[in-house]
C-alpha cells in the first residue's frame, strides 16, 4: 500500500446512491465537523479535508458512471448486491495505480460473487477475512435473537443473524430450477460442439448493460456454453465480440424493440446490425414478463451451463428476484430491476425464441467452407 498522499481520495459505495446516502452520510458529517476547516459538500455527498484529501459516497446503480475515478481506498458496503462488475472491471483498475485498499462489507446473498469473493480470500494470505454472527458478537442480546427467531424463517434467521451462504436468495424466481441444475450436475464444463450452431439471445441496453447468451441445441439437450455482457458500447463492439469468438453461428435472436426506427439515423438496430455483417437475425415474440419466466423455468431441465464461461450469467440468474415493498413487507409481483435484469432478460428471450422459433437441429459434419461467423 502506498503512503497516503494529500491528495488522496476515498470512497464508501452503495448498492444505490439513496442507500449510500441514507446509511453513512449521516455518520460521515458527524465525525468530520469537528475537524478544523473541513468542507462538506451535500449536493456531492462529498467532504474535503484540510490536507487535500475528500471522501464521497457512490450507488452502484450505474457502474460504468463510476469510470474514470482514482482511488486510494473503498469500502463496498452489501456488497452482495451489487453487480461483480462493480470491483472486476471499474473499481479495481481505480485502485491499482495507487496500490490502493478495499474493504468488502455485507449481508450473505446466496453463493454468488460475494461468496466466491470471502471463498477466495480465505486462502489468499494477501487479505484479511471475518465473519461476525449475532449469536457470536454479543451486539445483540438473546432475549432480541430469540424473539427474531420467531418471527424469520430459518433460513432467513441464518443468513440474515449467522451469516449462512447456503439459503438462496428470498425471492429469486429461479432459485428451485438452479438447485436442481447443480443437484444434476448440469452445471459443470460445456464444451463448444463445431457440429453444431450456436444460436446467440440479446438483450439490448440503451442506459444499461447488453447480455448475450450463446447456446447450442444438442440431440434433446440445450447447451448455454458463453455469456457476454458489458455496458457503454457501440453495436460494432458486440458484432466484434461474437466475430472473435468463432463460433459456427446460427440465428441471433433480439428482443421485439430492436426493431424500432431510432430518430437519429432512421434505421433500427438490426438494420445497423445487418449493415455490419451480422445476418439470420430474428425478433423475439412479445410476451410478458411473467410468461417470459414461465417458459425458462420450463426448459432449465434441458439446460446445461458452461460453469466457467457462463458464471456471470448465473450469477444475474441466481439474484433475479421479487421486488420487496417495503410498506406492505411483502414481495410484490414485478421483478426488482438491477445489475442482474440484464442477463435474465437475456435468458428469458432464449426460453421464448427456443419455444416459439428454435428447432433441435441435426448434428452434422461441416466443411470449413461451410463456417462463418455471421451465420451460415
Amino acid at each position: 500500500m502506498r503512503s497516503q498522499a494529500s491528495d488522496a481520495r476515498f470512497a464508501y459505495l452503495a448498492p444505490t446512491y439513496a442507500q449510500g446516502k441514507a446509511v453513512a452520510w449521516d455518520y460521515l458529517k458527524h465525525y468530520s465537523s469537528p475537524i478544523p476547516g473541513v468542507k462538506i459538500n451535500e449536493s456531492e455527498l462529498r467532504i474535503e479535508y484540510p490536507n487535500g484529501s475528500r471522501i464521497r459516497i457512490y450507488g452502484c446503480d450505474n457502474p460504468d458512471s463510476l469510470r474514470g475515478l482514482y482511488l486510494d481506498g473503498v469500502v463496498f458496503d452489501e456488497y452482495a448486491l451489487m453487480s461483480p462488475r462493480v470491483f472486476a472491471e471499474i473499481i479495481s483498475p481505480a485502485l491499482s495505480d495507487r496500490k490502493g485498499w478495499a474493504i468488502f462489507i455485507g449481508t450473505p446473498w446466496g453463493h454468488n460473487h460475494f461468496y466466491d469473493l470471502l471463498d477466495s480470500a480465505q486462502t489468499n494470505s494477501d487479505w484479511l477475512t471475518a465473519v461476525y454472527k449475532a449469536s457470536e458478537t454479543g451486539i445483540v442480546d438473546n432475549d432480541e435473537l430469540a424473539r427474531l427467531r420467531e418471527m424469520m424463517s430459518v433460513q432467513q434467521y441464518n443468513q440474515e443473524l449467522e451469516c449462512s451462504f447456503d439459503g438462496a436468495v428470498q425471492g429469486a424466481y429461479y432459485a428451485e430450477q438452479i438447485e436442481k441444475a447443480e443437484l444434476d450436475k448440469r452445471i459443470t464444463a460445456v464444451p463448444y460442439d463445431s457440429r453444431c450452431e450456436v444460436d446467440t439471445f440479446w438483450d439490448l441496453g440503451m442506459n444499461d448493460s447488453t447480455a448475450i447468451w450463446f447456446v447450442q441445441t444438442v440431440g434433446k439437450e440445450v447447451h448455454l456454453i458463453d455469456y457476454y455482457e458489458t455496458s457503454g458500447a457501440a453495436l460494432e463492439h458486440y458484432v466484434k465480440t461474437l466475430k472473435e469468438r468463432g463460433y459456427n453461428y446460427g440465428r441471433h435472436f433480439l428482443p421485439h424493440d430492436a426493431e424500432v426506427r431510432e430518430l437519429g439515423t432512421g434505421k433500427s438496430r438490426v438494420e445497423t446490425l445487418n449493415t455490419m455483417g451480422l445476418r439470420n437475425i430474428e425478433i423475439v415474440p412479445k410476451l410478458s414478463i411473467e410468461d417470459g419466466i414461465e417458459a425458462l423455468r420450463a426448459i432449465f431441465s434441458k439446460c446445461w451451463f458452461d460453469k466457467t464461461k457462463c458464471k456471470d450469467g448465473l450469477n444475474a440468474l441466481k439474484n433475479y428476484r421479487k421486488e420487496w415493498d417495503e410498506k406492505r413487507q411483502t414481495f410484490r409481483s414485478r421483478p426488482l430491476h438491477d445489475w442482474a435484469s440484464n442477463g435474465s432478460d437475456a435468458a428469458r428471450y432464449f426460453a421464448v425464441g427456443y419455444q416459439e422459433r428454435v428447432k433441435p437441429q441435426t448434428v452434422k459434419q461441416l466443411h470449413h467452407t461451410e463456417l462463418s461467423w455471421m451465420g451460415a
